[in-house]
C-alpha cells in the first residue's frame, strides 16, 4: 500500500501521539501479545516507523546527558555521546525535545573540551560496572568492550597477543584485525580466540555462552582435553555447562530476532521470547539492588515473554502475578521471593 509524501497536520499529529503511546505502554514494559500488536503497527506504515525513530533518537540523546557523572571528568565514558546501534526496540518519546536536544550538543562540546577521548592504556587495566551500570571502551588497538551491569574484564596487551580476562558478567566484543595479535577472552575455563571478528561472551553461574555475531572465533574448553576446540560462525551459539566440564557444549544456530533479544542488553532494554523464569531472574538480578528469588523449583522453566526496561524489576513481577500462576512477598527491602499461586 503507497502513502502519500505529505501528511497532514492532524494525521502526523495522530501517528506522533500512538507511537509516544506505545513507547510509553514500552517503558512499563510488554508482554507478548503486545509486543505482537506494536510490531504489527510499527510495520502497517513507513510514517509509524519514523515516528518511533525520531521519538528513540531524542530519548536515547537525553537518556546520553543523564549519564554524565562528575567522575568522567577523570575517568569519562568515551562513547557517551556516541551514535547508538540500531535495535528493534526503542526508547520512550522525550517532552520538549528541540531545546532538551540542543541542551545535550552543547554539553557534549564542553565535555569532551574538559577529558579527551584517546587516553591510552598502559599495562593491564581493569574495568567494572555496577548492577545498573553500562560501559564502552576502546582499546589501545581499536578493538571496542562493551561491558554488560555487574562485570568485568582485565585488560593485559603484550606484543604477542592480545588478552583480556572476563572476571564475571557479560562482556561484547568488537575486534580490530590484527593477524599477528591474535585477541584472546578468557571465561572461566574456557579461552575464545579472534582476529578480527565480533562476538558476546556471557560468564553465568552455571553456564559458560558464546555467541558470535560476526566473523569466526575458536573457543578452547580449558581441562576438558578430551574436547576439540570449537570452531563458531556468525549467528552460533557455544553453551558449556561449568558443572560438567567433559560435557560437550551445545552449538546451536541462531536466528536474527533471537540475536536481538541476547543482545538487548546494549540498549538497557531486556526482551524474552520463551525464555525460561531461571534466565530472566538471573538478567534482571544483575541490573538491580532488589534481587528476585525463586522460592519453588518448578518455576525455573516456566516460559516468559516479553520486554521490559533492564531497571523496571516492579514491572516485571507486576505482569508474573497478573498472570494467576505466582505471588510475590517482598520480606525486606532487598528482596521480592517469587512462588506458586495456591
Amino acid at each position: 500500500m503507497k502513502h502519500p509524501d505529505h501528511s497532514s497536520p492532524s494525521e502526523n499529529e495522530t501517528i506522533e501521539a500512538t507511537a509516544a503511546a506505545w513507547l510509553a505502554q514500552r517503558d512499563d514494559g510488554l508482554n507478548g501479545k503486545q509486543l505482537a500488536e506494536f510490531a504489527r503497527w510499527h510495520e502497517a506504515d513507513p510514517r509509524h516507523a519514523a515516528a518511533i525513530a525520531r521519538l528513540e533518537e531524542t530519548w536515547v540523546l537525553l537518556g546520553q546527558l543523564r549519564a554524565y557523572r562528575p567522575e568522567a571528568r577523570v575517568h569519562p565514558d568515551r562513547d557517551l555521546l556516541a551514535k547508538p546501534r540500531p535495535a528493534l526496540v526503542l526508547y520512550r518519546p522525550a517532552v520538549a525535545a528541540a531545546g532538551l536536544l540542543a541542551a545535550a550538543l552543547a554539553f557534549a562540546a564542553v565535555w569532551f573540551w574538559v577529558k579527551p577521548a584517546t587516553a591510552p592504556l598502559t599495562g593491564p587495566q581493569q574495568y567494572a560496572t555496577t548492577t545498573d551500570g553500562y560501559q564502552r571502551m576502546t582499546l589501545t588497538d581499536g578493538s571496542v568492550v562493551e561491558l554488560n551491569a555487574d562485570s568485568e574484564v582485565q585488560v593485559a596487551y603484550v606484543p604477542a597477543e592480545r588478552r583480556v580476562r572476563l572476571v564475571k558478567g557479560e562482556a561484547h566484543f568488537v575486534v580490530k584485525k590484527d593477524a599477528q595479535r591474535p585477541f584472546l577472552v578468557e571465561a572461566g575455563t574456557v579461552t575464545v580466540r579472534a582476529v578480527g571478528t565480533a562476538f558476546n561472551v556471557r560468564l553465568g553461574a552455571t553456564e559458560i555462552e558464546v555467541l558470535v555475531t560476526e566473523g569466526k572465533v575458536e573457543v578452547d574448553q580449558g581441562h576438558a582435553a578430551s574436547l576439540p576446540k570449537a570452531v563458531l560462525e556468525a549467528n552460533q551459539k557455544l553453551t558449556f555447562a561449568q558443572q560438567n566440564p567433559v560435557a560437550v557444549p551445545v552449538v546451536e544456530k541462531i536466528e536474527p530476532a533471537v540475536m536481538r533479544n541476547v543482545l538487548s542488553w546494549q540498549d538497557t532494554r531486556l526482551i524474552f521470547s520463551e525464555t525460561p523464569l531461571s534466565s530472566v531472574v538471573e538478567q534482571f538480578n544483575q541490573h538491580n539492588r532488589v534481587k528476585l528469588v525463586l522460592a519453588d523449583p518448578e518455576l525455573a522453566s516456566k516460559p516468559v515473554d516479553g520486554s521490559w526496561r533492564a531497571g523496571n524489576t516492579e514491572g516485571l513481577v507486576r505482569m508474573l502475578v497478573e498472570s494467576g500462576e505466582l505471588v510475590a512477598d517482598r520480606p525486606d527491602a532487598d528482596r521480592i521471593i517469587l512462588r506458586k499461586a495456591p
